[in-house]
């Protein structure tokens, strides 16, 4: 079985206090992040997913939830990372993204920048 070596994804990412860059464009300082513990992250992120996918449009309602609660840059693009090749991302996240189908959404991946949800999106 081969792999695609390419992939276009969205994510939401929640950061947390042993995020390693605990702080974003939403909370600059990391007052919030260094607060908060990788469960409440989850949970959070959980709720996100569970709202995506009760949504008549999921991939619309992961945009706009990416846009306002994510804690990567992506967010200003609704989360959309872009096309990305193997080795370009961390490999959790790597293997989570490849492992999806076009138009499913991740369970929630772990890596050393918090604790994502994943469309794949191409």
């Amino acid at each position: 079985l081969l792999l695609a070596m390419s992939a276009t994804a969205s994510h939401l990412l929640i950061k947390h206090q042993g995020s390693r860059r605990a702080a974003s464009w939403k909370d600059p300082e990391g007052k919030e992040i260094k607060q908060r513990t990788k469960d409440q992250a989850i949970k959070i992120l959980m709720e996100h997913k569970a709202a995506i996918v009760a949504a008549p449009d999921p991939a619309k309602k992961f945009a706009e939830l990416a846009a306002k609660h994510s804690d990567c840059s992506s967010a200003q693009n609704g989360g959309d990372l872009g096309p990305f090749s193997s080795g370009q991302m961390q490999k959790p996240f790597e293997d989570a993204t490849f492992a999806l189908a076009v138009g499913a959404i991740s369970d929630m991946v772990d890596t050393d920048s918090g604790v994502h949800i994943i469309l794949r999106t191409a």
